[in-house]
């Protein structure tokens, strides 16, 4: 595993590859947000942006989604993976948000994660994206780059990814660097066939723990 100086190094360098790095999901408040991220779990942001216009037309706050079944929401989340459970926890997660927040998103990681529906890494994003309140979200974009470039140890748990960089750099540039660190597992670092190689900036540190 890297120092955590040349950790920050590398998780820097891809920070300055994608500086512009921004969230790919389409959201324009807090609702909607938290929306599109749990429906992202185990699908793209592509498919999830072609849902949501029509699901937000038709059920723009929490109070909509209420006011129907799971089984009413489940066609509008049909072209997406595990839409059945999902419509389920947005109904269920809707419910909530009424009954104890009046129709708000909470901006609390407490508050968030005691929602349905709602773990840990949607709570970051939200925390983050959302309320501009330092965390930092893992994906498997993220934890694979992390464990490719040994900013973590070989086997290392998501929580700990997050921990690690939590440690490495500052909590100004937590929301960035995961903006950024997803678009280079997308673009660069793939599963297969990574072309990190053509970042030779990457490597220039190499001291280990």
């Amino acid at each position: 595993m890297l120092t955590t100086e040349c950790a920050r190094k590398v998780l820097e360098e891809i920070i300055a590859i994608f500086p512009d790095a921004k969230p790919e999901l389409n959201f324009s408040n807090h609702f909607e947000l938290l929306v599109a991220v749990m429906l992202s779990a185990q699908t793209t942001d592509v498919a999830v942006n072609k849902v949501t216009p029509a699901l937000f037309e038709r059920f723009p706050d929490p109070q909509s989604l209420t006011s129907v079944s799971p089984e009413e929401i489940m066609p509008y989340l049909k072209t997406i993976g595990l839409y059945r459970n999902k419509a389920k926890y947005l109904y269920n997660c809707a419910q909530q948000l009424v009954e104890r927040h009046g129709g708000k998103v909470p901006n609390t990681r407490k508050e968030l994660e005691a929602l349905a529906g709602v773990g840990r890494k949607t709570t970051n994003v939200v925390l983050s994206v959302g309320f501009g309140i330092p965390a930092f979200a893992v994906d498997t974009h993220i934890h694979r780059i992390c464990l490719h470039h040994n900013i973590v140890d070989p086997g290392a748990s998501v929580r700990q990814v997050e921990e690690r960089v939590m440690e490495v750099l500052p909590p100004e540039r937590w929301t960035q660097a995961h903006q950024s660190l997803i678009i280079f597992g997308r673009r660069v670092c793939h599963p297969r066939n990574p072309k990190c190689s053509d970042y030779p900036q990457l490597y220039l540190c190499t001291d280990e723990i």
